[in-house]
Formats: structure tokens, sequence, C-alpha cells
């Protein structure tokens, strides 16, 4: 998906996975709270470096992510 700007993935933080900005913060983690209730307001006031687009982003990067098909490679 091209037009995510906020989400990275670097093999030296937090093992590769899908994180906001560089940042040691998943995509797992923010959709995770969010799944659990927390409000936008209450996450970003418990991780002031976040900003809401972060949010925003994070969760069109899953909702993309769950409609791909991952094909093992036939070895």
């Amino acid at each position: 998906m091209r037009d995510l700007t906020r989400i990275t993935f670097d093999s030296k933080i937090m093992g590769g996975k899908p994180c906001i900005r560089g940042m040691r913060v998943t995509v797992g983690m923010i959709v995770g709270l969010i799944a659990s209730g927390h409000s936008f307001e209450d996450i970003l006031r418990a991780y002031p470096y976040l900003e809401e687009e972060d949010l925003r982003e994070s969760l069109r990067y899953a909702a993309w992510r769950v409609e791909e098909i991952e094909v093992p490679l036939a070895i």
C-alpha cells in the first residue's frame, strides 16, 4: 500500500514489525488498544509522542493487511 507514510519497517526495530514512524510502537499494539476499547484520546494521552494520524494510518494498514493473501513459495 503506497499511501502509507507513517508505517515503517526496520529489522533492527521490534524485529521488523510494522511500526509508527520508526519508533518502538507497533501497529499491532495500536490496533490492540483500539480493539480493547481505548479511545484515540486515551491512547494519545498515554503516548503523547503519537499523533492522531498515526492511529488512523495503523487502522488503514491493518485493514489492508487482513485483505492480503500470503501464498507460501513451493520449495
